[in-house]
Order: structure tokens, then C-alpha cells, then sequence
């Protein structure tokens, strides 16, 4: 209630659905609060969300978090989401050199709680007979170009403990796994927004692979919920898990999404089914769960006709459903 919130990376996945949650709040509960969301382009943003980029409760800034002047400027809460993209040593770079800006910021500001959204990615590889990944796996990304992401998070994440310890703010960590909701393009890297896609435009749904990896998904409503609530209740440098413990093979999930929205459609695997264990990327949540009572609010099924239907109603949208 009243407290000045600083947010980067808030046009993306994480951010919008955080302002989502924030601005349904900010109605209901009158919190009367402000949240400033720095963005290298408001006009685009103001286009692609005109509700978030004009809500009363809202601020958009214009500039780039490495050099952007803030003045005297003075945030109580910090939330940390952006998430630079380049060559992997540009992303390395970039991405260390943000959250040491972020974290020089709140310092200066004095803010009293930093919230970093690292990733699942921090844990490296997960042994195909490991059901789901706990905040004390001992694992690490291999040694390649390939991990500068997930190497880039592991950093930020010990980088900002160390920081708060000296300063005197609390850092807390959120590890993401994989979403679907609101806001998640239909297009991209998401194997289940893909999916979603080509049901809504009524073509075969494609799976890339042979389709036995595990994964697991949460909607974006439980996602900015827990952020939320780690933000204000978690506990300085102990990482959360963020995400469902609900595993299920890609393969299964593309026919999930074929049955629950274009019922017909035809699955294509692209691979012969290997012989090894398959892959997994699924996170153990007993943590948040325990030591914060985070729970998924929503079942994968309907976090998919959700997803569908957002989509669907968002205004221009020419997807629809067969």
C-alpha cells in the first residue's frame, strides 16, 4: 500500500503478467501505490498493452537500464525481470552488467527488498532419472557457449546475495521453469505456445523432436501470484522454485492441446522415439509450497483454454478456434 515499486523487464512475459496482478490490485485493494516500468520503447509498449502503459497505478519510463540517469529518483521495492539477448558472450556481459546496475540502484535508493527472477537454467542439465529439481541440486550448466544464459543467471544470483548482504536490503531469487498465459507468443521458443498456435489456425500440430522431453507449465495468473508473494515474504538469498510439478512428455502436451482445442487435428512427431531416458526440465515446488503455501491455482488444462481464449479475444486477433 503506497510503496514505490521499480520493475525491469516489464513489457516481457514476466512483466506484463506481474502488472497484470498488480493493476487488478491496485483497483480492488485501492493500494494507491505507483509502479515504474523502464522500457527502451513506451510507444511500442503503450501499442502492444494500452491498458498496463495507461493504468493510474503505473509509470512508464523511457530509457535503457545500463546508462538511463534516474536522478534523485527513489523506489522502495525492486523487481529485477529483463533479460538481455545477443551472442552468448554479449548476452553474458549484458546481462551481468544489468543486474549490477539494478542492484548499485536499489542500493542508492535504499530500497529494502530486490527481487531477481533467475531461471531453472541455473541448474544445468537435469538427470533423466531424477523425477524433479530441488533449490539444493548441485548441478551447474557445462562449460559452453550454450550456458551463457543460465551461467549469466547463477552469477546474478550470487552476485545480488553478496550485494545485499553488504548494503543491508534483502535479495530474493525466484527460479522460473516454463509458463503459458497471457502474454506468451504463440510463435516463439514455447513449445506449448506453439502448439496453441497451430490449433488456433487450424494447422497440424508440429512437434520438433521425438517428443519424450518432460516439462511442466504454469499459467502466468500463478506465476505474477508467486512472484508477488516471494517479493514480500521471501527469505533473503534462498532460492524458489517457480513453476508446476505437473510433468507430462511433450508429445502428450501437443495432443493435450489438440483434444482440448481443435479436436482432429493431426500430431506430427518430427523424430523416431530415442532409447535412452528422455530429458526433463520439471521442478520440485515443495519449498514454496512449505515455507510460503504457494500453490498452482490453475490445472494445465485449464491454463490451456485460457491461454487459447486470451488470445483469441485480444483485439485484431484473426486466430480462432476449429
Amino acid at each position: 500500500m503506497g510503496k514505490r515499486i521499480f520493475l525491469t523487464g516489464g513489457t516481457g512475459f514476466f512483466g506484463c503478467n506481474l502488472l497484470e496482478a498488480y493493476t487488478r490490485a491496485w483497483d480492488r485493494e485501492r493500494l494507491g501505490g505507483l509502479i515504474s516500468v523502464l522500457t527502451r520503447n513506451p510507444v511500442a509498449f503503450r501499442s502492444k498493452a494500452p491498458h498496463l502503459a495507461g493504468h493510474p497505478g503505473v509509470e512508464i519510463l523511457e530509457g535503457d537500464l545500463t546508462d538511463w540517469d534516474f536522478g534523485d529518483s527513489c523506489w522502495d521495492l525492486v523487481i529485477h525481470s529483463a533479460v538481455e539477448h545477443g551472442e552468448p558472450l554479449d548476452l553474458l556481459d549484458r546481462n551481468l552488467q544489468a543486474t549490477r546496475r539494478t542492484l548499485e540502484l536499489a542500493r542508492r535508493w535504499g530500497a529494502r527488498r530486490v527481487l531477481f527472477t533467475s531461471s531453472g537454467a541455473v541448474y544445468g542439465p537435469q538427470p533423466p532419472g531424477l523425477s524433479h529439481l530441488t533449490e539444493d541440486f548441485g548441478g551447474a550448466p557445462p562449460l559452453a557457449a550454450t550456458s551463457a544464459y543460465g551461467e549469466a543467471k547463477r552469477a546474478s544470483e550470487l552476485l545480488g546475495l553478496l550485494h545485499g548482504e553488504r548494503h543491508g536490503y534483502d535479495f530474493l531469487i525466484a527460479r522460473g521453469f516454463a509458463f503459458l498465459g497471457p502474454w506468451l507468443p504463440l510463435d516463439g521458443f514455447s513449445a506449448v505456445g506453439n502448439f496453441i498456435g497451430d490449433a488456433l489456425a487450424g494447422r497440424s500440430i508440429q512437434v520438433n523432436g521425438d517428443g519424450r522431453p518432460f516439462r511442466s507449465y504454469l499459467h502466468g495468473e500463478d506465476l505474477a501470484d508467486w512472484l508477488w508473494i516471494i517479493l514480500l515474504r521471501g527469505v533473503h538469498g534462498r532460492p524458489y522454485n517457480v513453476g508446476s510439478g505437473e510433468a507430462i512428455c511433450i508429445a502428450d502436451l501437443a495432443r493435450r492441446v489438440r483434444d482440448l482445442l481443435a479436436p482432429g487435428l493431426e500430431v506430427r512427431v518430427a523424430l523416431a522415439s530415442g532409447k535412452d531416458l528422455p530429458p526433463r526440465y520439471v521442478p520440485s515446488v515443495e519449498r514454496a509450497r512449505q515455507e510460503l503455501g504457494l500453490e498452482p491455482r490453475m490445472g494445465l488444462d485449464e491454463a490451456i483454454l485460457r491461454t487459447a481464449r486470451w488470445n483469441q479475444e485480444r483485439p485484431g486477433s484473426a486466430r480462432r478456434l476449429c
